[in-house]
């Protein structure tokens, strides 16, 4: 009786053990991966600030018309936070006033000339639709791609 009962603990214990461990190398990774996703490698105190400048970037977009504004908020996001978690909004924001600038809409004057405006929109919505394919800006970011000269391919090397 007392043999059984040991093995049937020891049997426990390494599951446990094993469970926990399998769990534990796994925690942070996609199917089949081997490596951390993105949501592992970001900084807490980035994201903070990231989601700040993206919530004051969409009140400019939406509310003020200030889409110079927004754009410089969204710009700062994509080239100080490549790993933000909502980076696809952030993407969609900056080529949607890029767009807006280029066609003399808003409140405020465009400061760059249309042509390099719709350039980086159509940068940007690029990004937005080859990166993010699942974001809910997706259709929204196609739609006006069409009007631009569609999606630019991914630059090679790039994933």
């Amino acid at each position: 009786m007392m043999k059984r009962f040991n093995l049937l603990f020891c049997c426990v214990v390494a599951m446990i053990i094993f469970g926990v461990g399998a769990s534990v190398g796994t925690r942070g990774q996609t199917k089949g991966s081997q490596t951390p996703d993105a949501s592992t490698m970001r900084d807490p105190e980035m994201e903070k600030d990231s989601m700040h400048n993206l919530d004051v970037a969409r009140q400019y977009f939406k509310l003020k018309k200030a889409y110079r504004a927004s754009l410089a908020r969204c710009e700062e996001i994509i080239a100080g936070n490549p790993n933000f978690s909502h980076l696809d909004e952030a993407l969609y924001l900056a080529g949607e006033s890029s767009l807006r600038l280029s066609e003399h809409r808003g409140k405020q004057a465009p400061n760059i000339a249309p042509d390099k405006l719709r350039s980086d929109a159509r940068e940007y919505l690029s990004r937005l639709v080859n990166e993010f394919p699942d974001s809910r800006f997706r259709k929204s970011a196609e739609e006006d791609l069409r009007a631009l000269g569609g999606v630019k391919p991914r630059a090679e090397g790039k994933q």
